[in-house]
């Protein structure tokens, strides 16, 4: 596995155009909003509501995109075939093609959020960011198995994933700006929903321990669901 993971790791790095989409994008794009930060405090969420952005659009784009991206090409070159036939299991084999993409993600998060939090200040409650950011990643990691087995090319993924990136910012920004007074059930239904309100809980604080882990519960929700299409779904040869 980790001999897989270290190969896509470079590969990645190699690819400017992934590399771009990956990182250049995501981090510039939270850069810009930082410089801006005086107007996002407006919103009734505060700075958490950068914060709960940030983490989307990072882990969506530096993840979720790049993931599903290099599992469809793996699976043109016919890589992913010839894994099966390795003594890795398939578990291993994949864990070793999405773990940088995962890694990417955790280190864009992390070096963006402390960029805020130096000018900004820091988050009232560490752990539960952390938890948080790791509900989001492993949403993203299931929902990126789901849709690669909808993808038949590396070009491909460039039109299937935008419906989860869309729909995932969408769901930020609208929690961001309105909060969750109304039509709280629902916001907290869509995919990146009740992991936005977390990571604004988290930033902000004063928000009670109980109410912040029944948060849970839905961004697991869209891993299970991420699981049961990828198993339905996902192929080891190319889709024609």
């Amino acid at each position: 596995m980790f001999d897989i993971a270290r190969s896509e790791l470079k590969q990645i790095l190699r690819n400017r155009l992934v590399l771009f989409s990956a990182t250049i994008i995501p981090v510039g794009l939270s850069l810009l909003f930082i410089a801006q930060r005086d107007t996002f405090s407006q919103a009734p969420t505060g700075i958490g509501f950068l914060a709960g952005v940030f983490m989307i659009i990072l882990i969506s784009m530096g993840l979720y995109s790049t993931a599903v991206s290099t599992l469809a090409a793996r699976r043109q070159t016919l890589f992913l075939k010839r894994l099966r036939s390795t003594a890795v299991s398939d578990a291993a084999a994949l864990a070793g093609i999405v773990g940088p993409p995962a890694l990417i993600g955790i280190v864009q998060v992390s070096a963006v959020l402390t960029v805020l939090a130096l000018l900004a200040g820091a988050p009232a409650q560490i752990p539960l960011l952390i938890v948080s950011g790791l509900a989001l990643v492993a949403m993203m990691v299931g929902l990126a198995l789901a849709t690669a087995g909808f993808t038949t090319s590396l070009e491909h993924a460039q039109v299937t994933t935008l419906p989860v990136v869309l729909a995932t910012s969408a769901a930020a920004f609208w929690i961001g700006f309105t909060g969750t007074e109304e039509l709280g059930m629902l916001k907290r239904a869509l995919p990146g929903g009740a992991a936005t309100e977390l990571t604004i809980n988290a930033w902000n604080g004063g928000t009670d321990l109980v109410d912040n882990l029944l948060l849970l519960p839905p961004t697991f929700g869209w891993v299970v669901v991420g699981v049961v299409l990828a198993h339905r779904f996902f192929r080891w040869e190319p889709r024609h």
